[in-house]
């Protein structure tokens, strides 16, 4: 019998694969993408590819739990990786990752480095601005048309009785996550790394994207050449726009971060990261201390002066190319700093060592 136990425990590990018995690749940073459009290099690019051909990570590794194959550098000290559309997507590719026992992610860096649309009254297309909050839209609506009179919009929080009006906790179904609260230092740390960075050059400043700026009369932030800014980022599914819906953004943020957060940037996947994040740190697979989170702007959330909310959601799509280089040049320098002082950040997050935390 106890032959019989030692040649099963011979042959279980001899069948077993070396990149299992391997030890796991210490990584650095990982940068989240959304979404690519073809190759990876040399085409038209989405969020990965500027980051593939200007960080150099030329190494292809499969990812059967994700949507697209992960990249790495010559060391693996930087993974990419795009989590795919949408806050579902998002959430099952950053999980997988996590999982995932090739890597070791405790220490590691994530930058979510994505376009977004962005508030007219706060930035200008191109701009690039590190959140402190996420704010997600789990919500209670009604057709604004069957809203009361005197509603702004006909969507409320769950647990309020009213559009625009903070819930009741008592009302609430007290399991849904409504804001995460990301690590404001290490957001004001990349913020001053980066505040200065030149954004208004030729391959941002395109003719089409300054013309579109200038139709923002009466927004003297949107008319603005890009610049570096803080600014807090609303999750949806959904792909809203308009006048309307623009308030709403900046009612339900300032509702669920309780005063402390403000609406810039509109996204979709942010809170599935940020909630896949939450539960990998609490598996002690990541640390969300270390999530960042850089939207930069590609189209407005609302529409123009003199035009309908119609008008402005079906027209061409002029500002992804220069929001996409402005997620490049203000992400990558913060990139550079943390492997460049390896031994300072692997065991200190600059700028703070207190823990993040989800609102309920």
């Amino acid at each position: 019998m106890r032959q019989r136990a030692l040649l099963f425990v011979s042959l279980t590990c001899l069948c077993i694969s070396p990149r299992v018995l391997a030890k796991p690749t210490p990584v650095k940073v990982v940068i989240i993408t959304t979404f690519e459009t073809g190759a990876d290099t040399g085409d038209k690019p989405g969020e990965l590819q500027f980051w593939v051909e200007r960080e150099h990570l030329d190494r292809v590794l499969p990812f059967p739990g994700g949507i697209h194959p992960l990249r790495t550098n010559a060391d693996g000290s930087i993974l990419a990786i795009v989590t795919g559309m949408t806050i579902g997507p998002a959430a099952s590719s950053i999980m997988a990752l996590g999982l995932d026992p090739r890597f070791d992610l405790r220490h590691a860096y994530w930058l979510l480095a994505g376009i977004a649309g962005v508030d007219p009254n706060v930035a200008s297309i191109g701009s690039a601005a590190w959140a402190r909050w996420i704010v997600t839209d789990v919500r209670q609506e009604m057709d604004a048309r069957e809203a009361p009179s005197d509603w702004p919009y006909g969507i409320l929080a769950i647990g309020s009785l009213r559009a625009g009006d903070p819930p009741d906790p008592a009302r609430t179904w007290g399991t849904e996550p409504l804001a995460y609260a990301l690590n404001a230092n290490l957001a004001d740390w990349a913020f001053q790394l980066t505040r200065d960075l030149p954004l208004n050059l030729p391959v941002i400043i395109t003719p089409e994207a300054a013309a579109f700026r200038a139709t923002f009369t009466g927004y003297p932030n949107a008319q603005r050449p890009p610049f570096v800014l803080e600014g807090d980022i609303l999750a949806s599914d959904s792909y809203w726009h308009g006048v309307v819906l623009n308030h709403w953004a900046e009612d339900w943020v300032r509702i669920h971060t309780r005063d402390q957060g403000r609406f810039v940037m509109t996204a979709m996947e942010d809170s599935g990261i940020a909630e896949a994040l939450t539960r990998l740190d609490q598996m002690h697979r990541a640390d969300f201390r270390r999530f960042l989170d850089l939207r930069t702007a590609s189209n407005y959330s609302l529409q123009a002066p003199g035009h309908t909310a119609a008008e402005s959601i079906t027209a061409p799509y002029i500002g992804g190319i220069p929001a996409l280089e402005s997620a490049w040049r203000v992400g990558s320098p913060v990139v550079h700093e943390i492997l460049a002082h390896w031994s300072q950040y692997k065991d200190r997050v600059p700028g703070d060592s207190s823990a993040a935390s989800s609102l309920k």
